[in-house]
């Protein structure tokens, strides 16, 4: 077995050829002895996995008369023992709480993001080849492909996350993998809060909204936080309700009792056997559904959300992908004319006006920082344009030294919509109590 020393690795030793070479023949090496181990070898638990390893990296160290001390021998049956038990270099990235979205532009370059800021990272991967078999262990128990047949795979990622990835001939300098990480422990209501993302009226807004059935929209850009303020919006459906979620790539972690979860399937190998979201939404009338949400709505099925939220499935809820409000509109009057609508264009405004409630327009600022940038109500349609009104919105300046100075004001308008009836009267009383309007919750 391989014990540690007093020496330590050599400078510069990790990440250099040397390293390199030695580490790719000890994997070979490493991977001729679980062959002869046999199917047993799969039974095995992660500790004695563990300790096969380090003993077989000791055995080819002294038989091959590798050059490097006991350290360096250790730190690369750590690394292998990543590379046959785990995700190999992306290990320790996968286990850092701190890292949301782990980038990889062939096996030289590899980004992360922390707190919405993007960091060069060093990895060493050997080659592409080596990427590429990284890919396809994860993938492999997912029972999605990846080769040049079908160059692009999204998947689900077994500990939570999703996985894109890109390879030749789309990905002209080596495989392209994108990895966005979800926290175990999703955040609620109060830490969103907490970490400055809204205020707390606008949170309380929102819980009203959610309590008493209010279809609401999360807008806005990739990883701005449409997910994170799904999940603690769904904490408001009472506990006696049944949801059903529908995704493409299941990312929806609810705290809720009651949850039926679909996600979407790509056609087989043959070109046949595809699901997809619309019809996932026609099944899921079938399933006696209190609330439908939808992970995200990109495609036709927009028209089945539209129509359950317009025909007694009150208090459902998605994201979309929208720089305002307004453009979120307009994003859905476009996916629905892809879907084939064939009524006039105000006869679909008025099928959307009185299907939302609530758009929650999501954004990221200069410093990485995700905020809630407005919460507006969808009021109606007037000469044929949907009527919003703004109820909150978010500002900042930005000092001399770069520093945010971020606040939220309140238009100190009442929603408008017969659902919140009851606040409205409660807030307009507090308002005529007060020698300022605005939102006192």
């Amino acid at each position: 077995m391989i014990h540690l020393t007093f020496q330590e690795c050599s400078p510069g030793f990790e990440g250099s050829r040397e390293y390199l070479s030695i580490k790719a023949k000890a994997h070979e090496y490493l991977l001729s002895r679980v062959e002869d181990v046999g199917m047993e070898f799969s039974q095995w638990g992660e500790q004695r996995v563990k300790n096969f390893v380090d003993s077989e990296v000791d055995r080819f160290v002294q038989q091959q008369r590798v050059p490097i001390n006991s350290h360096e021998a250790q730190h690369i049956a750590q690394e292998l023992f990543k590379e046959i038990n785990g995700l190999g270099p992306l290990d320790d990235l996968m286990g850092d709480q701190s890292v949301e979205d782990i980038l990889i532009n062939g096996h030289r370059q590899v980004f992360v993001s922390r707190n919405g800021v993007m960091q060069s990272q060093v990895l060493h991967f050997a080659d592409d080849a080596h990427l590429l078999r990284i890919i396809q262990r994860v993938i492999a128990p997912l029972g999605r492909r990846l080769d040049e047949s079908t160059p692009m795979v999204d998947a689900r990622l077994p500990g939570g996350g999703r996985l894109n990835a890109v390879i030749a001939p789309l990905a002209l300098d080596g495989p392209l993998v994108s990895i966005r990480k979800f926290r175990k422990d999703p955040y609620g209501m109060a830490d969103l809060v907490r970490l400055g993302s809204l205020s707390e009226d606008m949170a309380q807004l929102l819980e009203h909204a959610v309590r008493n059935r209010c279809n609401v929209l999360i807008s806005g850009g990739t990883s701005s936080g449409k997910t994170s303020m799904l999940n603690a919006l769904a904490s408001y459906v009472p506990a006696t309700e049944r949801v059903v979620t529908i995704e493409d790539t299941a990312e929806l972690s609810l705290k809720h009792p009651h949850v039926a979860r679909m996600e979407s399937r790509p056609s087989g190998l043959d070109g046949h056997g595809e699901i997809n979201t619309r019809d996932l939404m026609r099944n899921s009338l079938r399933m006696r559904p209190d609330r439908i949400i939808v992970g995200e709505v990109r495609g036709a099925e927009v028209m089945e959300m539209l129509q359950a939220m317009n025909t007694g499935h009150d208090g459902s809820m998605a994201t979309v992908h929208a720089s305002s409000p307004r453009e979120c509109l307009y994003r859905l009057e476009m996916l629905a004319g892809f879907a084939g609508f064939a009524g006039s264009e105000l006869s679909l405004r008025r099928q959307i006006a009185s299907a939302l409630n609530f758009i929650v327009q999501i954004g990221r600022l200069p410093n990485g920082k995700r905020r809630v940038v407005s919460i507006t109500e969808v009021s109606g349609v007037n000469d044929n344009v949907i009527a919003l009104q703004e109820l909150f919105k978010h500002d900042y300046t930005e000092q001399a030294d770069g520093e945010l100075v971020e606040h939220w004001t309140g238009a100190g308008l009442l929603p408008q919509t017969p659902k919140l009836a009851k606040l409205r009267q409660e807030m307009a009383n507090k308002n005529s109590s007060q020698s300022h309007g605005g939102w006192l919750l």
